[in-house]
């Protein structure tokens, strides 16, 4: 369990993010779409200074995730011009070759997310392969009607076979979302073995992130 890496997402200030420093956290998200969690880039890039303080001083400390919903690079230029995030989160239907352009524009690295939707079919394979070599990482996330992703809520994760077969043959991480709190991720992660675990609203209370549920959560899957 040691191994899997943990991002925590949806964070909106800096007191919380330095609350959480602490913590073997290897990820931090920071949502730029529309969303409740959403963060102007002059609150994220407070935020990285942070991170890039403490880094300074010789910790160790998160890589900050930007996550964008169909971005344009000139929206992805504005913020990151403001921000100097370590890596951009792309959680809408972006393109091959978008993921191709921001890698080829910006000094980042790209986790693309992909929805799945219970009962669905399609050629994983097929989708998957259009986006070799363009990025870096790849989350799963449940299917949300409205923005694709990030809804809370859990989907079946036997769907991940596919997903994870085509990550190890191309060398990148796999991160698994959705619905994921201290109760459950220990199943999941000893049962399917994802690379990552990213959580958002499993950790509020009352729509407010609880660095006791954060804590838990970080506990739970690190086994400490």
């Amino acid at each position: 369990m040691a191994d899997t890496a943990v991002k925590i997402c949806g964070l909106q200030s800096v007191e919380v993010v330095k609350s959480l420093l602490h913590l073997p956290i290897e990820m931090i998200g920071l949502v730029f779409a529309k969303s409740r969690r959403q963060i102007a880039p002059g609150t994220a890039a407070q935020i990285v200074k942070v991170l890039q303080d403490e880094a300074a001083a010789g910790k160790p400390v998160p890589k900050s995730v930007g996550v964008f919903v169909n971005p344009s690079l000139e929206e992805l230029e504005l913020v990151l011009r403001e921000a100097a995030l370590d890596v951009v989160q792309l959680h809408g239907q972006e393109s091959p070759e978008f993921c191709r352009s921001v890698k080829e524009r910006f000094p980042v690295r790209i986790m693309k997310a992909m929805s799945v939707k219970d009962g669905e079919s399609r050629d994983t394979s097929r989708c998957l392969n259009s986006y070799q070599g363009f990025i870096d990482a790849l989350l799963v996330d449940a299917y949300d009607p409205v923005y694709g992703g990030g809804s809370g809520t859990s989907f079946d994760w036997s769907a991940l076979a596919p997903y994870q077969e085509w990550t190890k043959k191309s060398g990148i991480p796999l991160l698994v979302a959705g619905g994921l709190h201290e109760h459950n991720v220990q199943h999941l992660i000893a049962s399917y073995h994802p690379d990552g675990v990213d959580v958002s609203s499993g950790v509020e209370r009352e729509g407010i992130k609880d660095i006791n549920k954060i804590t838990a959560f970080v506990e739970r899957v690190k086994g400490i």
